[in-house]
């Protein structure tokens, strides 16, 4: 009777040991509850009879994991992440050792000093390359992820694509008097940025005039503005030229506000900007940079001025402004020089048997050969799950029972304890019969 009550007692403090972890990780983010399942001991032979053998007492059978969701919490952090549904996260303690990682549903992230996504044990976060252009996943292997600081190498401007509409009823300018410096000489301006060859940038100002001796002709000058100020940008073979010697090109319109002819036909390029006469300070850039402008969207409509599009194809160097994550767990960052690049996909795995899993601290389990083999993909993809940012995954505790278990637990730790105070006192009444 006594091995049958210390079996009881050593049952009981496991399920209170049990109970009282799920209730102290009530708050940790990813946490599964464990539940502790026991057996009887039962066992006889030829020299028993099994009608009359009581069993030997209880045994512990295992402490499982139960894997359903825990609710979310949301944070309002990019970098938090949550599976909603199949799928773990997989970290690795050494980045330079990718396949040696282990699983986690607590998705919170930071970037650490060389950017790389970790954990708060500074695990690294796995996933897969992608085409940064198209997004698709390039090498299923496992990498770590980093978000780089900057992005792109500078590039200088070349091409410049304007679409503007110039009123139909503008004022007519003499273009002989034009002087940028002047408003009362032109009808309107419009300011944009370009770059040179090591990504510096500079204001391009562009000036239109209606020119009141030729009907339905508009005249356009360029200027650029370095740390010396605004200088005159000449056109090649252009066809208006003022008082000053400054170049610029025509636009003549039709008489239904369509473009009729450009520059006579002539390509609108400018001179090299590091060249000429007052030539722009490029702070050792490449001075035979020219811009070239494409105007082939202009019209002369009865409406107001408008500026349409104004497309350049350079570019400066970006330093990073934003993550988010899309809901294929693609890393979407976003740079000061505007571009918004895919930088990688967080990957997800799943195992057959999740019973199998060994638990690990840190909320984290590792494969076994109970569990199966990892099973790589991606979110929203097969039987996986989905990533969501901005939130975490609670723990998968329920309070309310948790304290009912608990006091259970007590109960029947209280009971096996009467149990053996009882065989106790009943050997010593034994042991007191003369």
């Amino acid at each position: 009777m006594s091995y049958v009550s210390l079996s009881g007692l050593s049952a009981a403090q496991l399920d209170l040991n049990t109970t009282s972890n799920n209730i102290a990780n009530a708050n940790t983010y990813g946490f599964k509850e464990s539940r502790a399942e026991f057996g009887d001991v039962y066992s006889n032979s030829l020299f028993t009879n099994a009608k009359t053998t009581p069993g030997g007492g209880v045994q512990t059978q295992k402490v499982s994991q139960q894997f359903h969701e825990g609710s979310s919490i949301y944070t309002n952090n990019p970098m938090d992440l949550r599976v909603s549904g199949t799928g773990f996260f997989a970290v690795a303690k050494d980045r330079l050792i990718p396949s040696q990682n282990e699983l986690t549903r607590n998705g919170a992230f930071h970037l650490d000093k060389n950017n790389y996504m970790v954990t708060a044990n500074d695990e690294f976060l796995l996933g897969y390359q992608v085409n940064p252009d198209t997004g698709d996943v390039l090498s299923f292997e496992p990498q770590p992820m980093n978000i780089p600081a900057e992005f792109g190498k500078p590039k200088q401007t070349a091409n410049i694509d304007v679409g503007v509409n110039l009123p139909a009823n503008g004022d007519l300018k003499d273009p002989t008097l034009f002087d940028f410096t002047d408003p009362e000489t032109y009808n309107r301006s419009t300011s944009s940025t370009i770059y040179d060859s090591m990504g510096q940038a500079y204001k391009l100002t562009t000036y239109y005039l209606k020119d009141q001796t030729q009907p339905n002709t508009w005249q356009v000058y360029y200027t650029a503005t370095d740390k010396n100020g605004e200088k005159p940008v000449n056109i090649v073979n252009g066809d208006a030229t003022t008082a000053s010697g400054q170049v610029g090109h025509t636009l003549k319109f039709n008489n239904d506000g369509t473009l009729a002819s450009l520059n006579n036909g002539q390509p609108i390029v400018s001179q090299p900007l590091g060249s000429g006469t007052d030539p722009l300070d490029l702070n050792g850039a490449d001075g035979s940079q020219t811009l070239s402008f494409s105007l082939d969207a202009a019209t002369q409509f009865a409406a107001p001025f408008e500026l349409t599009k104004f497309d350049e194809d350079g570019a400066t160097t970006g330093f990073l402004t934003k993550i988010d994550f899309d809901e294929n767990g693609s890393i979407l960052g976003t740079y000061s020089n505007g571009e918004n690049v895919t930088l990688g996909r967080v990957g997800l795995v799943r195992v057959p048997n999740e019973q199998g899993l060994d638990k690990k601290s840190g909320t984290q389990w590792d494969a076994t050969q109970f569990s199966g083999d990892k099973i790589w993909g991606e979110s929203n993809k097969g039987s996986f799950g989905s990533i969501k940012n901005g939130s975490l995954e609670q723990s998968n505790i329920d309070m309310t029972q948790e304290l009912v278990d608990l006091i259970s637990a007590q109960r029947n730790f209280q009971a096996n304890s009467r149990a053996l105070e009882v065989h106790n006192q009943l050997q010593q009444n034994i042991l007191q019969i003369r």
